[in-house]
Formats: C-alpha cells, sequence, structure tokens
C-alpha cells in the first residue's frame, strides 16, 4: 500500500467515523402516532413546547393528536382517556397537576402505551424533558440573594406547588435562604393564579405596598414563574417603587423585555427554551420506538438573565 494510499483510506475511516453518530441519529416516526395532552398553550412556554412537539413530529413524518386542556384539571383527565382509548404509539404530556394526573398516567402505562412527559416529572413516564429546574431554582434565588446584599424581606407566589417543576423551584429558593437567614419571605405567602395571571398579581402586590409602604419593608418579589411577575413589575411602576426587584423564571417576552429594561424594577429572569424542550421530547419518543435506551431525564439549557448580562443574553428570548 502507498503512502498516498494510506493517508486516503485514514482520511476516510476518520469521515466515517465523524459520519457514524449523525447517521445513528437519524430519526423517523413514519408510520406512527402520537398523542400529545398539554393542561394549556395561553402561556408563551407551553404553547411553544406545544407547537414545537408537533411540528417535530411531523417532521420526522409521523401523525400528531394534540390536545389542549384549555387550564381544566378535569378536561386534561378526559384527553388522556380519549387518546389510551384510540391506543398511539406514544403520548406525550405536557404540565398540569401531578395529583390529579398521577392515577391517569399509571393508566396510560397499564394500556401498554409508552408515556412520556415535558416538565412533568413523574415514575410513569419514560423520559421527563425539562430544563434542570433544580439549578434554575437555586441560580434565580443566589441572583436574587445578590442583588439584595444578603438581607431584606420577600414577597413570595405560591400558587401551584403541585406543579413539580413550581415544587423544585421553590424548594429549591428555600434552599438556599436557609444559607441567608437575614433574607425572610413575609407571610402570608401570595397565590398566583390561571387566569387573570398579571391582573391578579398587579392588585396583589399594590395592596402589599399599601401595607409595607417605607423603603426596606421589601426588597424582592419571587415567583416560580414569570407571568405575575409581569403584573408584579407593573404594579411597582405604578408605585414608583425603585427599591424592590422582581424575579421569575421562563423568559415570557413582556417579563425579559422589563429585565432587559434598566429603568425596570425587575431583577432577573432564569429563560427557558420551550421549543427546544418539545423538539427533545419527540426525538426520544423517536429513539424508543427505534429500539435505543432513553434516559430518565434529558435536561435543555436555561440563560439566566440579569439586569448586569442582559445586553449579551436577552435578544435570543425577544420577537425577532
Amino acid at each position: 500500500m502507498t503512502t498516498k494510499t494510506a493517508k486516503g483510506l485514514t482520511t476516510a475511516l476518520l469521515l466515517l467515523a465523524t459520519l457514524s453518530p449523525a447517521l445513528a441519529e437519524e430519526l423517523t416516526l413514519e408510520g406512527k402516532t402520537i398523542g400529545i395532552t398539554a393542561i394549556g398553550t395561553d402561556h408563551d412556554w407551553d404553547l411553544k413546547a406545544y407547537q414545537a412537539q408537533i411540528a417535530e413530529i411531523e417532521r420526522l413524518g409521523g401523525t400528531a393528536i394534540a390536545l389542549d386542556a384549555g387550564r381544566n384539571d378535569q378536561t386534561q383527565v378526559s384527553q388522556i382517556q380519549t387518546l389510551i382509548a384510540q391506543k398511539p404509539d406514544a403520548i406525550i404530556e405536557q404540565l398540569g397537576n401531578l395529583d390529579v394526573l398521577n392515577p391517569w398516567l399509571q393508566k396510560i402505562n397499564d394500556a401498554g402505551i409508552p408515556l412520556f412527559t415535558v416538565d412533568t416529572a413523574t415514575p410513569h413516564a419514560i423520559n421527563n424533558t425539562t430544563s434542570n429546574n433544580y439549578s434554575i431554582g437555586a441560580e434565580l434565588a443566589l441572583q436574587m440573594v445578590a442583588d439584595l446584599g444578603g438581607k431584606g424581606n420577600v414577597l413570595v407566589f405560591n400558587g401551584f406547588y403541585s406543579v413539580p417543576v413550581c415544587k423544585i423551584r421553590y424548594d429549591q429558593m428555600k434552599y438556599v435562604l436557609e444559607a441567608f437567614p437575614d433574607v425572610k419571605i413575609i407571610e402570608p405567602e401570595l397565590r398566583d393564579v390561571i387566569p387573570n395571571t398579571i391582573q391578579s398579581a398587579y392588585s396583589n402586590v399594590t395592596d402589599m405596598l399599601t401595607k409595607y409602604p417605607n423603603e426596606g419593608d421589601v426588597g424582592a418579589i419571587w415567583a416560580c414563574w414569570d407571568v405575575p411577575m409581569i403584573g408584579a413589575t407593573q404594579a411597582l411602576q405604578a408605585a414608583g417603587r425603585t427599591d424592590i426587584r422582581t424575579y421569575g423564571v421562563d423568559g415570557s417576552p413582556e417579563f425579559v423585555e422589563m429585565v432587559a429594561d434598566p429603568e425596570s424594577p425587575a431583577g432577573a429572569v432564569a429563560a427557558q427554551q420551550p421549543s427546544e424542550i418539545g423538539k427533545l421530547a419527540v426525538q426520544n419518543v423517536a429513539r424508543h420506538l427505534a429500539g435505543q435506551e432513553v434516559k430518565p431525564f434529558t435536561f435543555a439549557p436555561a440563560v439566566l438573565i440579569t439586569k448586569e448580562n442582559a445586553a449579551e443574553t436577552a435578544a435570543d428570548f425577544l420577537p425577532k
């Protein structure tokens, strides 16, 4: 074998080695039907994750049966019953109240239908695709504590503790605060609601500013998602309270824009990538149906957008 031939063979083998993983990752859902049930799509995050699942199923050649429960627990239960009866090749469940859902997710297992979830940590799912909410909860809390200088009172919205991602973020926030005894949560905690989230948060914060009128009475406002923080920030602006900052999770464009505005009291947001999460969930379904091993969790990266780094980080989460 000549030196030239050997070099050519080596190059070909290296090219093959480089291409092999990509070829192995060629996924298909041709001839497959995938059911989707989402608790709701009125929130930017929920809609993007839901739409991405449908688009990726169709891109891979499958058929999507996509159902939106309109923020009604019993409607989602009915959707699950409907999907079980239709016997799709797999079901993807997105968010919702785990206390209500778990018995019905077990019924999906009992029917022999592979279950995958988006932002729902349950033992009944083969895989849950989500952000790393443990790190999100801790990182956002640490940013809040840093902005407070390690001392101050926090208003906390805690209306959705039964939603797994909210529970994780709240618990991580409380865990961080154990190390900072001079940062205290004001009791009783506030409750965020759906629908009318922004209006309700605006009203609640306005009332609390009347109760705590002095600078230093409240230093921060926190919620496990960012839609209530839009209303909270608006209430602070209306009251002229520049001494309080707001903190939330998801990356709704309205709140990202507030964080990026130097004049706004919005402090930080942990911005997720819902379209990527929805896409990855479908790819996990395709891998499983192709006989490949799928791990219990798939984490998509999130970005902490703060007042200090917004110039570099916010643009990707704002409308183009």
